[in-house]
């Protein structure tokens, strides 16, 4: 770990800019950085050496810093800002993005002690679908060997659907790949054969929402060399090659949406999105309790409970009022009648989700929750008697010298993002962004 942060107390794990690079920020705020997606492009200083993720969420940006050292990837730096300017993923005030960006980054550099210039972004999945898709390629009148840009070549033709002018592709995931009449086969790299297809999940989103987010990192100085999916970013950091062969299903709670992701053979079956997130709680609460959003975050986190059967501590709990009114009183039983029929109803949205895309019964491995909402005490054990299968909450692993507390849930996309440009980069020559880079990713392990 950097010795930057070894020099601090363990739960700072960010600071402010060191003085002598305030001039450097003011000449972000002035707009220099072009407006520009760029796959690949330079930034950091020694850029194979380091590796940026930046999520901007609906409640919180992050900006972690970490380096390759040989076959790790070390944890450097974590920068935090409250997000403003965003709702439900989606960007509706640009200038504050911007702000919450520059500050987040910001402080990560002041740890890390390194420009950053460059990172890998993650995509909400509000607008993002998912399709099933097929195509394949003659390899030839006689048998030959399957070579990998046979099998890029087979993906490319399964990528080629019809799309409104307003979506783009943004990932293309194999499930499997058919060779003459033999399926079910995850590699086809050096087999025999004169045909073969490919059976892959194409991931779509919404232009103009992957657009504000580049635009938004671009006008905070920042370039983007690649975009990912968030709940497959979480996923990279927090399931077991196992959960993803057996079935299991990862539930992203932000902030103002619940991201879902599934997993089958180990390969994605299922992405989908349900409106409800943790601010929804926070927001119930302030209304039902009369007391300000902040307070209702703080009551949330430290007495609430997802279901008034997990209440361990009946004591009375002071709250603000709004306005100059004085505190009052309140107990437990108040606040988990306010949370658990929105607990509930996120769990029939879930079960709807996963219904309508054929999944009910398939997650015999059971939920992964990340994201801040996954904190709320009880709403494991409300998930696993509702599904009846198992529970628990992430742990972001993966990076070398990962602090504990960076090691939670609602750092699993960050985190994530990190180990996503590791293995991609590992994979071949850095041609970020592009399907033969995805795709050697694919065959060096990923999903």
């Amino acid at each position: 770990m950097a010795g930057s942060y070894r020099a601090r107390p363990v739960d700072r794990f960010a600071v402010r800019a060191a003085s002598g690079r305030e001039s450097r920020h003011q000449r972000r705020r002035g707009g220099l950085k072009k407006i520009v997606f760029v796959p690949g492009s330079g930034g950091l200083a020694k850029k194979d050496k380091y590796l940026v993720g930046l999520d901007i969420g609906s409640t919180k940006t992050s900006v972690l810093i970490a380096e390759i050292d040989g076959e790790f990837v070390k944890f450097l730096a974590l920068g935090a800002a409250e997000s403003k300017g965003l709702r439900k993923g989606l960007i509706v005030n640009l200038d504050s993005t911007v702000s919450s960006i520059r500050r987040s980054v910001e402080e990560a550099e002041g740890v890390a002690n390194i420009p950053v210039e460059e990172a890998l972004i993650g995509v909400a999945g509000n607008y993002v679908r998912g399709v099933n898709s097929r195509g394949g390629i003659t390899l030839g009148q006689r048998p030959r060997d399957i070579e990998r840009e046979d099998v890029r070549r087979a993906v490319d033709a399964a990528r080629n659907i019809s799309l409104p002018e307003d979506r783009e592709v943004l990932h293309v995931l194999p499930h499997e790949f058919i060779v003459d009449s033999q399926d079910s086969i995850r590699d086809p790299l050096g087999m025999v054969g004169q045909r073969l297809v490919a059976n892959v999940y194409v991931v779509t989103s919404s232009i103009a929402a992957s657009q504000n987010l580049v635009t938004a990192a671009n006008k905070a100085g920042i370039l983007i060399s690649d975009t990912v999916l968030e709940p497959l970013a979480s996923a990279e950091a927090c399931l077991t090659q196992d959960e993803r062969d057996l079935g299991c299903c990862l539930l992203d709670i932000g902030g103002g949406t619940t991201e879902i992701l599934s997993y089958g053979g180990g390969v994605v079956r299922h992405i989908g999105v349900v409106p409800i997130g943790g601010d929804h709680f926070t927001n119930d609460l302030a209304v039902g309790l009369r007391t300000p959003i902040p307070e209702a975050e703080r009551i949330k986190r430290r007495h609430g409970w997802a279901a008034s059967s997990f209440i361990r501590d009946n004591g009375a709990i002071e709250i603000a009022s709004v306005g100059d009114r004085p505190p009052r009183q309140i107990f437990p039983h108040m606040l988990t009648d306010i949370i658990e029929p929105r607990a509930m109803e996120l769990l029939s949205l879930i079960r709807d989700d996963l219904q309508r895309a054929g999944l009910d019964g398939q997650i015999p491995a059971g939920f992964i929750l990340a994201g801040g909402g996954a904190r709320l005490r009880g709403l494991d054990d409300i998930i696993e008697q509702s599904f009846r299968l198992p529970v628990r909450i992430a742990e972001p692993k993966g990076l070398a010298d990962l602090p504990e507390q960076v090691a939670q849930p609602e750092y699993a996309t960050v985190v994530g993002l990190v180990l996503s440009g590791a293995k991609a980069r590992r994979s071949g020559p850095h041609r970020s962004g592009t399907l033969v880079s995805k795709l050697k990713a694919m065959f060096a392990g990923a999903s």
